[in-house]
């Protein structure tokens, strides 16, 4: 059986912000803006939605692995290689 792809990606995230979207590299993490706010689960839930968005993956694909209640959060991405993940990167450095 062949394992899927997957990539985890170090972020920090800023909630309430005006609107989603990747705000470059902040200490050597992924800096990710979301409009919601960090109640309930919202940012978390938006982040997902943002990512998979991004990356081209189903919103099921991407899991938080560390951070669930910190601006400094792990993700896992299933079906993400690390060369697709530095192309986009690259655009943001």
């Amino acid at each position: 059986m062949v394992k899927e792809k997957s990539l985890e990606i170090l972020l920090r995230i800023q909630p309430r912000s005006s609107r989603d979207e990747i705000a470059g590299i902040h200490d050597g993490r992924l800096k990710i803006k979301v409009a919601a706010p960090p109640v309930d689960g919202k940012a978390n839930e938006r982040l997902i939605s943002f990512i998979a968005k991004t990356f081209g993956v189903a919103k099921s694909g991407v899991e938080i692995v560390r951070g669930k209640n910190s601006k400094l959060k792990t993700l896992r991405v299933f079906g993400l290689d690390e060369e697709a993940y530095n192309e986009l990167l690259s655009k943001y450095r």
